[in-house]
């Protein structure tokens, strides 16, 4: 098989860190008999300082024909952060159809959480965030700007079919894991769209009878995150929630450049996209000390999502052989001193 994945590097340490991983995504394809032509596309804050836009018109006609997306990290110390996200990465969410965020957030042997008496294997959950409406509808405005009477609105868009398509994503997944799923509002406070969101839950739960449903408030999830992360299996929740714990979830499994994602588009019609949860990281860019890791995880879900399981499988199996060593390069963030060239030589060899 042949694979045309295109890539957008993006902003801050994203450019470096994917030029490093790509190697070793060629390598493994090759393993196993598998094709990857990788198109670059270098859009995001440099393309907007100098021409007005993160990327071109074109840029979704562009990108459609690939079989999947792989992001580095959008943002820029000098672009507002809303240009960014409404300029690149939320366009191709919605036009691609990416209703379905899901991050895994994981305690690797070898890592150590910040959290007292956690160790490899303890913590392993994987969360599945509503990812085109919701709190991150483009819906609102600003009226009277400048006077004392200016005001903002902003709205937040719950539709039952892109409820019910996040739950169901998130249902299925917690049949084949624990079969346990934890489901993340603020019902007390949002009386329509979080009591819209319970009410479809409910509904949802009557085709999967093997799955026990836990229904938690944001603010005790965010509390039980820390206090009791172990007994997470399967969460969903909105745009807005989803993006918070996330966060949350991957601090306590050791760190933000261990955090993969998978932006999903469930019909196939579209490409999907994967990037790393960090960020672009402005304060170490250019330094060569970005941990590569987080970018890896998202390739491998790439390449399970078009279905070349043992590409993904040894890209895993590397990751959690170097993590598990005490004798390999162990990058900043987890305590060590190793750039990221280390660690992809690291990686390299287990493979």
């Amino acid at each position: 098989m042949s694979y045309e994945i295109a890539t957008i590097p993006g902003d801050g340490i994203g450019p470096e860190v994917v030029d490093a991983t790509l190697p070793l995504f060629e390598e493994v394809a090759q393993n196993h008999g598998v094709e990857v032509e990788f198109t670059r596309y270098d859009w995001g804050s440099d393309r907007y300082l100098e021409e007005g836009a993160m990327m071109p018109d074109d840029a979704l006609d562009q990108l459609e024909p690939s079989d999947a997306i792989l992001l580095g990290a959008v943002g820029h110390p000098e672009v507002p952060d809303h240009v960014t996200l409404h300029g690149l990465l939320l366009p191709i969410r919605k036009q691609f159809d990416q209703q379905i965020c899901e991050r895994p957030s994981i305690l690797f042997e070898g890592v150590e959480s910040p959290l007292e008496g956690y160790s490899g294997g303890d913590i392993e959950f994987v969360v599945f965030r509503e990812n085109t409406e919701g709190e991150y509808s483009d819906i609102g405005g600003r009226e009277h700007v400048g006077f004392d009477h200016e005001f903002a609105v902003q709205t937040s868009v719950f539709t039952r079919q892109g409820t019910e398509a996040i739950l169901r994503a998130a249902f299925e997944a917690a049949e084949e894991r624990k079969g346990h799923l934890t489901s993340i509002t603020k019902s007390n406070a949002q009386a329509y769209s979080m009591v819209f969101w319970d009410e479809l839950v409910e509904e949802v739960r009557e085709d999967y009878p093997e799955v026990e449903v836990e229904s938690l408030l944001v603010d005790a999830a965010s509390m039980d995150f820390i206090r009791r992360p172990e007994e997470f299996d399967v969460v969903v929740a909105s745009n807005l929630f989803g993006d918070i714990l996330t966060d949350i979830g991957a601090i306590v499994t050791g760190s933000m450049g261990l955090a993969p994602s998978g932006n999903i588009n469930r019909s196939g019609e579209f490409p999907s996209m994967f990037e790393p949860v960090h960020g672009s990281a402005p304060d170490i860019t250019g330094e060569g000390i970005a941990n590569p890791i987080a970018t890896v995880l998202s390739a491998a879900m790439l390449f399970e999502n078009v279905g070349e399981e043992g590409v993904s499988e040894d890209l895993w199996s590397a990751v959690r052989a170097v993590l598990a060593d005490d004798s390999a390069p162990t990058p900043p963030d987890l305590g060590g001193s190793a750039g990221t060239e280390e660690i992809m030589d690291a990686l390299s060899e287990r493979v």
